[in-house]
This record gives C-alpha cells, sequence and structure tokens, in this order.
C-alpha cells in the first residue's frame, strides 16, 4: 500500500501521518523548498528573530488539531489560558473588558452583563443560534443587524476572524459550522491556543521527523507539473525532470491551493475568489504583564498577540489596506500596539507579512465551488482547506480534510 502526497502544507501533512500511522510507505513531494505552506517559520533577517508567517490560532476544542498534535506528540506545544476569556479593545472610547464564556455548554455567560460585552444585550446573542441554523445561501448580514455595538464588538470582529472576508457577505452557514464546534459546546471548547514556540515547532518539524521515522520519502522543491488520468485512474505523476509510474492500488493524495489543483484536474470545479491577511511584527518585548492576545475595535489592528521576545498583529480580510505603503501601514498598526498595550516606545524593528490568497473567501456562492474529497478517478482524492470541510479556511479544516482523503485512499484501497 503506497500514497503519494502532492503539498506538504498542513492538509498534506496531515494525510501522510495519519497513512503512514497505517503501515502505507508514504511519499510527499512539495514544490516549494520547505514544509508548512501558510502555516509555516523562518527566520526574518530585518527582524532577527524567528517568526510565523500569520498568527494562527486554534481552539481547545478543535477535533482534528487535537488528534493531529497527539499523533506527533506537540500536544503541550499549544498554550492558552485556562477559561474562553477573550480581551478586548475598543480604540474609539478607550474601553477595555474581558468577554468571560462559561466552562459548560449552557451559555449563561450571556445572562451575566459582568461576562458579556458590554452595550450588548441578552436579546441580540440570538443572532448567534439564527447563524447556527442558517441555510447555505443565507449571509450574515442577512441575519443580523449591521449597526451597534452587538455589531462593532461582538459579530463583526469574531466573523472577521473566523472567515477572513467582509462579514456581513460572508456565508451565515459556516459562521454557524464554527459556533457549533466552538461556543455552542461551552468555554471547554473554545480556549484560545497559540503554538509555541512557533507554527514550526508545533506543527511541521515534529510532523516531518514522525514521517521520516516511519520511512516515509520526503521531497522539497518538486512541483507537480501534470498527471496522466487513464480511464477511471491516475496513472503517472509528472514532476517536469522524471515521472513516476502509479501502480495498481496506490493513491494519490493533492494537497495543493485550489488554482493549482484546478490547473491538474481536469473539469475540477474550485473557489476562485480570495481574501488576504497582513500580519505585522515588532522586535520588541511586550509591557510585563500585558494580554497575551487582545481582540481590537476601531483600530487598523485587529488582534495584538505578545509573544516573548515580540508583538505581533494581524488584520483579517485585509483586501482593502494590503497594497498601502508599507512604512505608513507600520507607524498605523503601531500606534494601535501602544494604545491597546498602554505603553509608549519607539517604533522598533519591524516587518510586514502579506498573504494575498490567504484564504478562498468565505460566501455562500464560494463555499457552494468547494469540492469534496473524492473524484471520478477512483485513485485520486482532495485535500485543503478550500474542499468541502463544512468549516471555514482553518488549520482545523486543513487538517480535517488531509484525514479524510487518507480515510478515503484506505477505503479505496480495501475494496
Amino acid at each position: 500500500m503506497k500514497a503519494h502526497v502532492i503539498g506538504a502544507g498542513m492538509a498534506g501533512l496531515s494525510a501522510a501521518v495519519e497513512l503512514a500511522n497505517a503501515g502505507w510507505a508514504v511519499s510527499v513531494a512539495e514544490g516549494a523548498a520547505r514544509a508548512g505552506g501558510r502555516c509555516r517559520s523562518y527566520v526574518d533577517p530585518q527582524l532577527g528573530q524567528m517568526i510565523d508567517n500569520g498568527n494562527h490560532f486554534v481552539f481547545s476544542g478543535n477535533q482534528a488539531v487535537n488528534r493531529f498534535v497527539g499523533m506527533i506528540g506537540t500536544a503541550k506545544k499549544l498554550v492558552g489560558p485556562d477559561h474562553a476569556d477573550f480581551t478586548c479593545h475598543d480604540l474609539r472610547d478607550a474601553s477595555r473588558w474581558v468577554l468571560r464564556v462559561n466552562d459548560g455548554r449552557i451559555p449563561w455567560w450571556v445572562l451575566s452583563r459582568s461576562r458579556r460585552t458590554p452595550g450588548t444585550s441578552f436579546g441580540e446573542y440570538a443572532a448567534l443560534i439564527r447563524m447556527v441554523m442558517a441555510g447555505k445561501t443565507a449571509r450574515i448580514g442577512d441575519l443580523v443587524e449591521q449597526r451597534g455595538l452587538f455589531w462593532d464588538r461582538v459579530v463583526e470582529p469574531m466573523m472577521l476572524a473566523v472567515l477572513n472576508c467582509p462579514p456581513a457577505q460572508g456565508s451565515a452557514w459556516l459562521a454557524g459550522q464554527f459556533l457549533r464546534e466552538s461556543f455552542a459546546r461551552g468555554g471547554k471548547a473554545c480556549r484560545t491556543m497559540v503554538a509555541t514556540p512557533t507554527l514550526d515547532a508545533a506543527f511541521v518539524d515534529p510532523a516531518l521527523d514522525h514521517l521520516e521515522a516511519r520511512g516515509a520519502q520526503l521531497s522539497f522543491g518538486r512541483r507537480l507539473r501534470a498527471m496522466t488520468l487513464a480511464g477511471d485512474h491516475v496513472s503517472a505523476l509528472d514532476f517536469g525532470d522524471h515521472h513516476v509510474e502509479i501502480a495498481p492500488g496506490e493513491a494519490v493524495i493533492l494537497a495543493v491551493p485550489p488554482w493549482i489543483a484546478a490547473d491538474l484536474v481536469p473539469g475540477l470545479v474550485v473557489p476562485d475568489r480570495f481574501c488576504s491577511i497582513l500580519n505585522a511584527h515588532f522586535a520588541i518585548k511586550p509591557p510585563k504583564d500585558a494580554h497575551p492576545i487582545t481582540a481590537v475595535i476601531g483600530g487598523t489592528a485587529q488582534w495584538v498577540l505578545c509573544h516573548a521576545d515580540r508583538i505581533s498583529v494581524t488584520i483579517s480580510g485585509a483586501d482593502e489596506v494590503i497594497d498601502e505603503d508599507r512604512e505608513d501601514m507600520a507607524q498605523r498598526i503601531w500606534a494601535d500596539c501602544c494604545a491597546v498595550l498602554d505603553f509608549t516606545a519607539p517604533r522598533p524593528r519591524w516587518q510586514i507579512v502579506k498573504e494575498k490568497r490567504a484564504t478562498f473567501a468565505a460566501t455562500p456562492e464560494q463555499n457552494a465551488r468547494r469540492p469534496g474529497t473524492a473524484t471520478r478517478w477512483r485513485n485520486l482524492f482532495l485535500a485543503g482547506d478550500w474542499t468541502q470541510t463544512n468549516l471555514p479556511a482553518t488549520i482545523e479544516g486543513a487538517l480535517r480534510s488531509g484525514a479524510a482523503a487518507a480515510r478515503l485512499a484506505r477505503a479505496a484501497q480495501s475494496v
């Protein structure tokens, strides 16, 4: 039993680890020089520090994440608070608060003024239930009034982070799926976890070590150029400098970005609209006792993260600012950091990282274009957060897609 995994991002690594653990011979071919995809770490020469290309969060209740880090032995590298407490700062009036979700499934926190977001009423939170019950064609803007503090302080920042597109246009069904697997399961399932010290340390390098220990063949800088499709199966892979024949019973798992998959697979319909993310990093130690993560309302920054040796910022759905002058952006973001963290300091060394096609646009129309894992070729399977995972484009979705591809490959082999 052998599998050829094309792509070593989160989805490809998930599929490879699952199959290697099942005793399959696995080869992984990655077109880039290293693994990780959009969840990678590297030494930035401008900062002189190891940074992640993006500030990726996971939730404590993410089942695929927990399974994956359990298999590669890095569960302790996901660090977060003991309870689902979300620190928030509205720069428009300098107000600060902590949204505190109780641990159990019954959401009595929405009844408590001291736990829910200031200026919001208990009744407004029924909009979250409407999202959970929404159909696949509904938009968030159809279900929630797009004004007032509930929109500004709860719905917009939460769903912008989750969907990475303008929330009013975003899929209410995808938002509801996220809520089902997080807040609807209580605070124990939605503690915000961060990979420490880096994404590579928690997800990538240990996965590669795990695969090598099980005899997997790993190659980088090796891009798949074409596939030979004979009847109902893939019979060969063309990497340009050489071909790989696919023997009967061998599986091919395509874990590449959607635009690459569409070029390789005839007739494949994939999402074709994408949204960007901008991250900024500042080489300075945060103030003592600063909150690890703060949600920001009314500023350029949206999330401020405090690491041991730097302050990092995320701007989701960043299409409107992605092409602005870097120097101006760095200055504006740094001003937000100082306000949020309540300190004053000259702007330190900085870096801005742009991901222009970070995720598919999580609208109802684009969600409908997401393909399933199986294809009409019996030994070809798709993986990636852009496939139909029933979640927005997240680490959880990517890992889930890889596990699903591995599961279908094993099922096909047993037929």
